[in-house]
Protein backbone atom coordinates (compact mmCIF):
# COMPACT_ATOMS: atom_id res chain seq x y z
CA UNK A 1 0.00 0.00 0.00
CA UNK A 2 0.67 3.41 -0.50
CA UNK A 3 0.90 5.26 2.68
CA UNK A 4 0.59 8.47 3.87
CA UNK A 5 0.94 9.98 7.79
CA UNK A 6 -0.38 13.08 9.29
CA UNK A 7 1.42 14.15 12.12
CA UNK A 8 2.78 17.19 13.48
CA UNK A 9 5.69 17.96 16.25
CA UNK A 10 6.42 21.30 17.35
CA UNK A 11 8.41 22.60 20.49
CA UNK A 12 4.45 23.41 22.13
CA UNK A 13 3.07 20.03 21.11
CA UNK A 14 6.47 17.61 21.48
CA UNK A 15 7.55 15.14 19.68
CA UNK A 16 5.66 11.60 20.49
CA UNK A 17 3.44 11.48 17.80
CA UNK A 18 6.12 11.77 15.03
CA UNK A 19 8.46 9.05 17.52
CA UNK A 20 5.72 6.62 17.15
CA UNK A 21 4.84 7.11 13.71
CA UNK A 22 8.50 6.73 12.44
CA UNK A 23 8.19 3.15 14.50
CA UNK A 24 4.72 2.17 12.62
CA UNK A 25 6.30 3.44 9.64
CA UNK A 26 8.82 0.79 9.54
CA UNK A 27 5.98 -2.00 8.98
CA UNK A 28 5.03 -0.38 5.40
CA UNK A 29 6.99 0.11 2.96
CA UNK A 30 5.77 2.99 0.53
CA UNK A 31 5.16 5.40 3.46
CA UNK A 32 5.21 9.23 3.12
CA UNK A 33 4.39 12.40 5.95
CA UNK A 34 2.39 14.91 5.50
CA UNK A 35 3.22 17.86 8.36
CA UNK A 36 2.77 21.36 9.25
CA UNK A 37 5.91 23.45 9.50
CA UNK A 38 5.65 24.15 13.00
CA UNK A 39 8.18 25.67 15.45
CA UNK A 40 11.01 23.04 16.51
CA UNK A 41 9.27 19.94 14.44
CA UNK A 42 10.66 17.20 13.01
CA UNK A 43 10.16 17.64 9.74
CA UNK A 44 13.53 17.58 8.53
CA UNK A 45 14.82 14.61 10.76
CA UNK A 46 11.76 12.38 8.84
CA UNK A 47 13.56 9.78 6.99
CA UNK A 48 10.70 9.89 4.72
CA UNK A 49 9.22 11.89 1.96
CA UNK A 50 7.38 14.73 3.56
CA UNK A 51 4.79 16.94 2.25
CA UNK A 52 4.73 20.42 3.81
CA UNK A 53 0.98 21.67 4.35
CA UNK A 54 0.75 25.17 4.55
CA UNK A 55 -2.25 25.15 6.97
CA UNK A 56 -5.07 22.34 8.12
CA UNK A 57 -7.40 22.91 5.44
CA UNK A 58 -9.03 19.86 4.31
CA UNK A 59 -9.18 20.41 1.13
CA UNK A 60 -5.69 20.67 0.47
CA UNK A 61 -5.04 17.11 2.19
CA UNK A 62 -7.52 15.23 0.76
CA UNK A 63 -6.22 16.83 -2.72
CA UNK A 64 -2.82 15.68 -1.64
CA UNK A 65 -4.32 11.99 -0.95
CA UNK A 66 -5.74 11.99 -4.59
CA UNK A 67 -2.99 13.31 -6.10
CA UNK A 68 -0.23 11.55 -4.99
CA UNK A 69 -3.06 8.41 -4.70
CA UNK A 70 -2.37 7.10 -1.12
CA UNK A 71 -4.63 4.27 -0.59
CA UNK A 72 -4.03 4.11 3.12
CA UNK A 73 -4.77 7.36 5.53
CA UNK A 74 -2.32 7.08 8.92
CA UNK A 75 -4.46 9.73 11.27
CA UNK A 76 -2.01 11.00 14.41
CA UNK A 77 -3.05 14.58 14.24
CA UNK A 78 -5.60 15.86 17.15
CA UNK A 79 -7.09 18.33 14.76
CA UNK A 80 -8.97 15.38 12.43
CA UNK A 81 -12.46 15.14 13.66
CA UNK A 82 -14.37 12.05 13.15
CA UNK A 83 -16.17 14.13 10.21
CA UNK A 84 -13.28 14.66 9.08
CA UNK A 85 -12.06 11.09 8.74
CA UNK A 86 -15.77 10.52 7.27
CA UNK A 87 -15.01 12.68 4.69
CA UNK A 88 -11.71 11.25 4.02
CA UNK A 89 -13.20 7.91 3.32
CA UNK A 90 -15.50 9.08 1.11
CA UNK A 91 -13.86 11.52 -1.28
CA UNK A 92 -10.38 9.27 -1.43
CA UNK A 93 -11.73 5.70 -0.79
CA UNK A 94 -8.32 5.54 1.14
CA UNK A 95 -8.16 2.87 4.32
CA UNK A 96 -8.28 5.02 7.19
CA UNK A 97 -5.71 4.12 10.43
CA UNK A 98 -6.87 6.29 13.25
CA UNK A 99 -4.50 7.02 16.42
CA UNK A 100 -6.53 7.81 19.70
CA UNK A 101 -5.62 8.35 23.57
CA UNK A 102 -8.44 10.31 24.53
CA UNK A 103 -11.08 7.53 23.99
CA UNK A 104 -13.13 9.54 21.64
CA UNK A 105 -15.24 8.80 18.09
CA UNK A 106 -13.29 7.69 14.92
CA UNK A 107 -14.30 7.16 11.87
CA UNK A 108 -11.69 4.55 10.82
CA UNK A 109 -11.08 1.05 9.35
CA UNK A 110 -8.77 0.48 11.90
CA UNK A 111 -8.49 1.72 15.72
CA UNK A 112 -4.91 2.03 16.98
CA UNK A 113 -4.42 2.93 21.01
CA UNK A 114 -1.21 2.03 21.97
CA UNK A 115 -1.97 2.78 26.10
CA UNK A 116 -1.60 0.20 28.62
CA UNK A 117 -4.87 0.92 30.14
CA UNK A 118 -6.75 0.88 26.66
CA UNK A 119 -9.49 -2.11 25.66
CA UNK A 120 -11.38 -2.58 22.43
CA UNK A 121 -15.25 -2.38 24.45
CA UNK A 122 -13.72 1.22 25.25
CA UNK A 123 -15.04 2.35 21.99
CA UNK A 124 -18.26 1.14 21.62
CA UNK A 125 -20.51 2.70 19.55
CA UNK A 126 -17.35 5.03 18.90
CA UNK A 127 -15.95 3.43 15.85
CA UNK A 128 -17.87 1.66 12.51
CA UNK A 129 -18.98 -1.65 13.54
CA UNK A 130 -16.64 -3.33 11.36
CA UNK A 131 -13.38 -1.19 12.42
CA UNK A 132 -10.40 -3.25 13.49
CA UNK A 133 -9.36 -2.64 17.63
CA UNK A 134 -5.83 -2.55 17.83
CA UNK A 135 -5.78 -1.60 21.90
CA UNK A 136 -3.17 -1.64 24.79
CA UNK A 137 0.17 -2.81 25.91
CA UNK A 138 0.62 -5.41 23.06
CA UNK A 139 0.26 -2.69 20.24
CA UNK A 140 2.80 -0.56 22.17
CA UNK A 141 5.10 1.52 19.79
CA UNK A 142 8.45 1.00 21.56
CA UNK A 143 11.85 1.15 19.56
CA UNK A 144 14.15 -1.94 19.45
CA UNK A 145 16.78 -0.29 22.00
CA UNK A 146 14.13 -0.76 24.71
CA UNK A 147 13.73 -4.32 24.02
CA UNK A 148 17.41 -5.00 23.86
CA UNK A 149 18.02 -2.91 26.86
CA UNK A 150 15.40 -5.14 28.77
CA UNK A 151 17.65 -8.22 28.48
CA UNK A 152 20.94 -6.12 30.06
CA UNK A 153 20.98 -5.81 33.91
CA UNK A 154 23.67 -2.44 34.32
CA UNK A 155 24.72 -0.75 36.68
CA UNK A 156 22.71 2.16 38.36
CA UNK A 157 24.74 5.44 37.86
CA UNK A 158 21.97 8.11 38.09
CA UNK A 159 19.31 7.88 41.16
CA UNK A 160 17.26 10.23 39.27
CA UNK A 161 16.73 10.02 35.54
CA UNK A 162 13.87 13.17 34.57
CA UNK A 163 12.43 13.46 30.53
CA UNK A 164 9.42 15.32 30.50
CA UNK A 165 9.04 14.64 26.66
CA UNK A 166 11.29 16.00 24.31
CA UNK A 167 10.13 19.65 24.42
CA UNK A 168 9.29 19.79 28.48
CA UNK A 169 6.23 21.99 27.39
CA UNK A 170 5.15 22.97 31.13
CA UNK A 171 8.96 23.91 31.81
CA UNK A 172 9.11 21.58 34.86
CA UNK A 173 12.25 19.66 34.47
CA UNK A 174 14.91 22.14 36.22
CA UNK A 175 12.03 22.07 39.24
CA UNK A 176 11.33 19.06 39.61
CA UNK A 177 15.16 18.06 39.80
CA UNK A 178 15.73 21.11 42.26
CA UNK A 179 13.06 19.50 44.38
CA UNK A 180 15.75 16.37 44.87
CA UNK A 181 18.18 15.42 47.59
CA UNK A 182 21.56 17.59 46.44
CA UNK A 183 23.41 14.76 46.74
CA UNK A 184 21.65 13.01 44.48
CA UNK A 185 23.00 11.90 40.42
CA UNK A 186 20.56 13.06 38.28
CA UNK A 187 20.15 13.17 34.51
CA UNK A 188 18.04 15.70 32.22
CA UNK A 189 17.26 14.60 28.62
CA UNK A 190 15.86 16.86 26.49
CA UNK A 191 16.24 18.35 22.92
CA UNK A 192 17.56 21.57 21.18
CA UNK A 193 13.76 22.34 20.40
CA UNK A 194 13.17 22.66 24.40
CA UNK A 195 12.38 26.96 24.18
CA UNK A 196 13.59 26.60 27.94
CA UNK A 197 16.86 25.34 27.08
CA UNK A 198 19.17 28.50 27.72
CA UNK A 199 17.63 28.47 31.01
CA UNK A 200 17.70 24.74 32.23
CA UNK A 201 21.69 24.82 30.73
CA UNK A 202 22.25 27.12 33.54
CA UNK A 203 20.50 25.72 35.97
CA UNK A 204 22.48 22.48 35.43
CA UNK A 205 25.91 24.50 35.54
CA UNK A 206 25.16 25.11 38.83
CA UNK A 207 24.79 22.00 40.14
CA UNK A 208 27.39 19.69 40.06
CA UNK A 209 24.80 16.22 40.82
CA UNK A 210 22.95 17.36 37.78
CA UNK A 211 23.91 15.83 34.09
CA UNK A 212 22.12 17.36 30.84
CA UNK A 213 21.72 15.57 27.73
CA UNK A 214 20.55 17.24 24.54
CA UNK A 215 19.26 15.04 21.76
CA UNK A 216 20.79 12.33 23.24
CA UNK A 217 20.49 8.78 21.17
CA UNK A 218 21.13 6.39 23.76
CA UNK A 219 18.01 7.23 26.26
CA UNK A 220 17.06 3.34 26.48
CA UNK A 221 20.59 2.53 27.90
CA UNK A 222 20.48 5.83 30.43
CA UNK A 223 16.62 5.04 31.49
CA UNK A 224 18.58 1.45 32.13
CA UNK A 225 21.27 2.52 34.23
CA UNK A 226 19.12 5.09 36.42
CA UNK A 227 17.09 3.67 39.97
CA UNK A 228 13.99 6.16 39.02
CA UNK A 229 12.63 7.57 36.16
CA UNK A 230 10.45 10.83 36.33
CA UNK A 231 8.78 11.00 32.90
CA UNK A 232 5.72 12.26 31.32
CA UNK A 233 2.59 9.80 31.33
CA UNK A 234 3.33 9.58 27.48
CA UNK A 235 4.48 7.13 25.46
CA UNK A 236 7.67 7.27 27.95
CA UNK A 237 5.85 4.86 29.96
CA UNK A 238 4.99 2.03 27.70
CA UNK A 239 9.20 2.43 27.53
CA UNK A 240 9.66 2.29 31.03
CA UNK A 241 7.35 -0.31 31.29
CA UNK A 242 9.57 -2.71 28.59
CA UNK A 243 12.25 -1.87 31.23
CA UNK A 244 10.54 -2.93 33.74
CA UNK A 245 12.08 0.27 35.43
CA UNK A 246 10.26 2.16 38.95
CA UNK A 247 8.90 5.65 37.64
CA UNK A 248 7.02 8.51 38.37
CA UNK A 249 4.59 9.98 35.84
CA UNK A 250 4.07 13.65 35.42
CA UNK A 251 0.65 14.49 33.33
CA UNK A 252 1.29 17.63 31.64
CA UNK A 253 -1.80 17.41 28.68
CA UNK A 254 -5.01 16.49 28.23
CA UNK A 255 -4.37 13.57 25.95
CA UNK A 256 -2.05 12.37 28.93
CA UNK A 257 -4.91 12.41 31.50
CA UNK A 258 -5.96 8.54 30.68
CA UNK A 259 -2.85 7.09 31.05
CA UNK A 260 -2.20 9.04 33.95
CA UNK A 261 -5.33 8.57 36.25
CA UNK A 262 -4.86 4.64 35.17
CA UNK A 263 -0.97 4.60 36.27
CA UNK A 264 -2.76 5.71 39.96
CA UNK A 265 -5.02 2.99 40.00
CA UNK A 266 -2.79 1.02 39.39
CA UNK A 267 -0.55 2.08 42.75
CA UNK A 268 2.12 4.14 40.61
CA UNK A 269 3.11 7.17 41.60
CA UNK A 270 1.82 9.99 39.48
CA UNK A 271 1.48 13.88 39.66
CA UNK A 272 -0.49 16.52 37.60
CA UNK A 273 0.28 19.60 36.14
CA UNK A 274 -2.21 20.88 34.14
CA UNK A 275 -3.17 24.24 33.25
Amino acid sequence: MKVLIRSDSSSKIGYGHIKRDLILAKQYEDVSFACLDLQGSLIDEIPYPTFVLENESMTCLVELILEEKFDFFINDCYSLSYEDERYIKQVTKAKILSFDDEIKPHYCDILLNVNAYAKAQFYKDLVPKDCELRCGFAYALVGDEFYEEARLVREKIYDHFICLGGTDVKNLSAQIADKLPKDEKIFIATSSANLNLSSLQEFVHKRSNIALGVDIKNIAKLMNESKKLIITASSLVNEALILKAKFKAICVAKNQEKLAHWLKMQGREVEFYED
